[in-house]
């Protein structure tokens, strides 16, 4: 990936506001379709402020074992998806990926750099976007140093005080914050106590690395309203107010705070500006859901941006990025805001959530749960019809006519799929081959799906770069082309 350090402006295709796990994912499905993308990202480095997000859902692993990346994050397996801390096992679940991966951040951006490398990305480090201005042809993007890029796409990826955002006047409602916690990494001159504390100001938790290095902190401070980045003398006066000393804390290695606030942008589109990630949606962070679906954000919309910036789709067909996934957050919001009550320390809420934990050990709770934590459990609403419709498509092992495959390692260029599972060549898609595959195929096996479980085999299944079905074949070839029209635009000529 070429770090760009000159000063003169440029024009590009789409630039994209933030170079995190969600704008990184997002330049590489644009590059993987040819286009020209840029990234501006005001960290001079990957260097992060305290650890982020930990780790990788199930859903997560999937989607970069879809463009073969998935071998290069190397992390430790786990059972960890939970609801409000319940702990959820998942390894009964009908995918290759029955687990989370205990990851911080860091990696997971240089895992996805590392991927983008090759597409000779340019990224504009140091700098940071402070304003927008869009026209008729595309968008001005405003840099504090004074320059500019000029794109005909703007993609906000840039967190939760997106700039961009609060440029394009896209209203972000939601809920305001009623807690407040420091999570750090520390060194301390006494020995702390370790372990899981809950009080009536929340759940606190002190641990040292089995392998040595700082000590992790998580308290919840004694106010929520504070502004600002938090200090040392913060974390020391959390410390004070929950253990009644600080343990002599000092050298940080970083210290973050979050809330339980949560809110979502009103749109997710506005003209030829888009957002993605925090930038679109924030929430507590219980449950590790904010990358995962941050992610999964910008595999929905890179295809769509492709298409439309060749001149293959309308730009209409990104009005669906915002149908398919502001529902999406709009549940991990509601969720995240339930998890945060269970956690309340309180007599009642202790009952209420000992009442919850007896529902999720029933396997039918369990797995509806599971799923939803995990991100297996998506549909996009496609219509009614087969149970594949609207799903991610199973990682089927599958015989072609080039010998045993496995259905992920056909979207590794993230092209639209029509998998023909019948008699080979009964389909034509000959006006949509430059632009769609299709392969014929055998499939033995059983196809299930998480919670809902075994579905009948179909004849065919056209698949969308993102993973996504959009149509099933169950006989014949009834709304193929209208499926194809919608979303990978009209037929040629």
């Amino acid at each position: 990936m070429n770090a760009v350090s000159s000063n003169a402006d440029a024009d590009h295709a789409v630039v994209i506001a933030g170079g995190g796990p969600t704008g990184l994912m997002l330049a590489g499905e644009l590059a993987l379709a040819g286009i020209d993308v840029a990234i501006v990202e005001q960290r001079v480095n990957q260097d992060l402020i305290g650890p982020r997000a930990r780790g990788l859902h199930a859903r997560t692993i999937e989607v970069f074992d879809q463009r073969g990346i998935a071998d290069l994050a190397q992390g430790q397996v786990a059972q960890v998806a939970g609801f409000a801390w319940v702990r959820l096992d998942i390894s009964d679940f009908p995918t290759r990926h029955p687990y989370e991966l205990a990851l911080l951040q860091h990696r997971i951006e240089r895992i996805l750099e590392e991927w983008v490398r090759e597409f000779d990305v340019p990224i504009y480090r140091g700098r940071e976007v402070s304003d927008v201005a869009q026209d008729d042809t595309g968008v001005d993007v405003i840099l504090a140093d004074g320059h500019r890029l000029r794109a005909e796409y703007l993609i906000g990826c840039d967190g939760g005080r997106s700039v961009v955002r609060k440029s394009c006047r896209i209203d972000f409602p939601g809920w305001d914050a009623t807690t407040s916690s420091l999570i750090a990494e520390v060194e301390m001159t006494d020995e702390p106590e370790c372990g899981i504390r809950r009080d009536a100001l929340g759940v606190h938790s002190i641990s040292r690395p089995q392998n040595g290095g700082p000590v992790q902190v998580l308290v919840s401070e004694p106010r929520y309203d504070r502004a600002g980045e938090p200090t040392l003398h913060d974390l020391s006066a959390a410390l004070m107010a929950v253990y009644g000393t600080d343990y002599g804390v000092h050298s940080p290695t970083s210290i973050s705070r979050f809330t339980d606030a949560a809110r979502q942008a009103e749109f997710y589109r506005k003209g030829r500006v888009l957002l993605a990630g925090d930038a679109a949606h924030v929430h507590p962070p219980i449950g590790g859901q904010g990358l995962q679906i941050g992610v999964q954000d910008a595999v929905n919309l890179g295809w769509k941006l492709a298409q439309v910036v060749k001149g293959m789709s309308p730009p209409m067909l990104l009005d669906t990025y915002h149908s398919e996934r502001h529902p999406i957050a709009a549940l991990v919001l509601r969720n995240t805001m339930a998890q945060m009550v269970l956690l309340r320390v309180d007599d009642r809420i202790r009952a209420l959530r000992d009442c919850v934990a007896d529902l999720l050990s029933l396997d039918e709770a369990r797995q509806r749960f599971a799923a939803m934590m995990s991100g297996l459990d998506v549909r996009y609403d496609l219509g009614q019809g087969h149970p594949l419709l609207g799903r991610r498509m199973p990682d089927l092992d599958i015989t072609t006519a080039n010998g045993p495959r496995r259905v992920f390692t056909l979207l590794h260029r993230a092209r639209p799929l029509l998998l023909n599972l019948s008699e080979a060549n009964r389909i034509d898609i000959t006006s949509w081959a430059d632009r769609v595959a299709m392969v014929d195929a055998r499939c033995d096996g059983p196809w299930q799906l998480p919670v809902i479980g075994a579905v009948i085999a179909p004849d065919a299944v056209l698949i969308r770069p993102d993973g996504y079905v959009a149509w099933v074949g169950e006989g014949t070839q009834g709304g193929l082309a209208d499926a194809l029209t919608t979303w990978f635009g009209e037929p040629a000529a």
